[in-house]
């Protein structure tokens, strides 16, 4: 076995004796063990994820859904770029879920913002699903839908060929459909994008690059 354990251990001893796991030696990507926890993966706000070392291409078409929860009004939820102007992101700004897509011709945007007294960064968990398909974009956040109208029909195909970056990404790192720089604090799960018949649901421990993120955990309540 050559990879570490997604798991909180305590109390150990060698020889009766209690080892002071409190104030180790070293230490290397070992997160603090929360009293009640949930599935997911939690951001501390500082870093990102980074997925397909090889780079994703969007194209024409993809879906993603992803739940999401947080506190904090701005933060980066997901973006795959390119070296051109072609991208998609999805991001949390001023408590509003905006998804941008760019084939090419232009940015288009569409945004939802929770309407009244609902919040999305109440630490609650939200379901959210991005669609393009061609020139079309929409947005689904617990059940509602917002689409948006694109003036440029004749391009359909967002041709980005970077790694996906969820939750943030690094400073020397281009990202053409994305406002935001704060990276993402909160919990995310079950982030999967599908292309036609093909789901692909990615696991962050599975990751190229894991910056202030820690897999399997996600604390029950903020620490």
């Amino acid at each position: 076995v050559t990879h570490s354990i997604p798991a909180c251990i305590g109390s150990m001893t060698i020889n009766s004796k209690q080892l002071d796991n409190e104030s180790p030696v070293s230490i290397f990507a070992v997160n603090k063990c929360y009293v009640t926890v949930q599935d997911g993966t939690f951001f501390d706000g500082s870093g990102f994820a980074a997925l397909v070392r090889e780079g994703y291409k969007v194209r024409s078409d993809v879906n993603i859904t992803l739940e999401f929860r947080t506190t904090a009004v701005h933060g980066v939820l997901l973006g795959v770029s390119s070296a051109k102007v072609d991208a998609i992101g999805l991001e949390i700004v001023n408590g509003k879920v905006l998804f941008h897509v760019n084939n090419g011709a232009g940015r288009i945007t569409a945004t939802y913002e929770p309407r009244g007294t609902s919040s999305l960064c109440d630490g609650k968990w939200h379901k959210l699903q991005a669609n393009k398909s061609k020139h079309r974009i929409s947005l689904i956040i617990d059940g509602n839908l917002v689409q948006t109208d694109n003036p440029y029909i004749q391009s359909t195909s967002a041709d980005t060929n970077n790694p996906i970056y969820v939750g943030g990404y690094p400073a020397d790192v281009k990202q053409n459909c994305l406002m935001s720089k704060s990276s993402f604090r909160g919990c995310l799960r079950n982030l999967m994008l599908t292309k036609g018949q093909q789901a692909e649901l990615f696991d962050f421990s599975r990751a190229f690059d894991l910056r202030g993120v820690f897999p399997h955990s996600c604390p029950g309540a903020e620490h």
